[in-house]
């Protein structure tokens, strides 16, 4: 379970987070939207021990990243939005070196790494230099050295960049999977529709304040929209359907206000 409490985070008069507060559950696919500069990035930060908060906290498995972060990031992984590989280890090197920060056995380490490099379509390149490596095939395995340690819990800002078609649409299954086995996925994106296709519940953050939060049937009525069990639209039909429309008409309500 991920839990925030009161998550703040200010620079001066500046208020980057204001004061989340809510839960995901575990083995529940979360889906964390909103407009660039809305505070996701930052909030991000602030889960990983990264950026000291203000106010409040972060739990990840019963861990408070401030208290005890080497037990809060033992079960979680992470992958940031712009990943850092070292250029001269080779695919298969870099894995096993992520996977001895994190602690896995040695005797584990090599299993895992084969596994994982098969499972994101790079075995035929382990044994090349990571600088040799695509944009793609960087993010690809970026993902795999996330998931090396098993871990309870995945933070992902951005996951998608880089992946073709193909990958993306692997990327999603492999999620869909961790979640039966009930890993909490915390997903920050862009892209609306694979928070839409891919998420049991989604919350929108906009200027720092978290203004919506859950499934998508209840982001629409939230929107004013409803969807009957045909996916048609009733209540009159007025409103947005996709959570692309939902989205701008939420974002849409809180400028109205300011």
């Amino acid at each position: 379970m991920i839990r925030f409490s009161g998550l703040h985070k200010s620079y001066g008069d500046l208020v980057a987070v204001d004061r989340l507060t809510f839960e995901i559950p575990s083995g529940q696919v979360f889906g964390f939207i909103g407009r660039n500069g809305a505070g996701k990035t930052t909030t991000i930060k602030m889960m990983m021990g990264l950026l000291e908060p203000t106010e409040g906290s972060v739990s990840l498995g019963g861990f408070d990243i401030g208290d005890s972060p080497r037990e809060a990031k033992a079960i979680t992984g992470y992958l940031p939005d712009h990943p850092y590989l070292y250029d001269k280890l080779t695919g298969r090197e870099f894995l096993g070196f992520v996977a001895g920060l994190y602690g896995v056995p040695e005797r584990e380490r090599a299993s895992r790494a084969e596994e994982l490099l098969g499972d994101f379509a790079l075995l035929d390149r382990a044994r090349e230099l990571t600088e040799t490596y695509s944009h793609g095939m960087k993010q690809r395995l970026a993902l795999a050295a996330a998931l090396i340690h098993r871990p309870r819990i995945l933070v992902l800002d951005e996951p998608m960049v880089g992946l073709d078609p193909q990958g993306a649409q692997d990327f999603q299954r492999l999620l869909r999977q961790l979640a039966t086995e009930e890993v909490s996925i915390f997903l920050s994106t862009h892209s609306l529709s694979v928070a839409e296709a891919l998420c049991d519940s989604i919350g929108v953050l906009d200027r720092g304040r978290l203004i919506a939060l859950g499934t998508l049937e209840e982001l629409r009525a939230r929107s004013g929209t409803r969807v009957d069990g045909d996916g048609a639209q009733v209540n009159g039909g007025a409103g947005p359907e996709s959570l692309e429309a939902v989205f701008l008409d939420l974002v849409g309500a809180v400028d109205g206000q300011w």
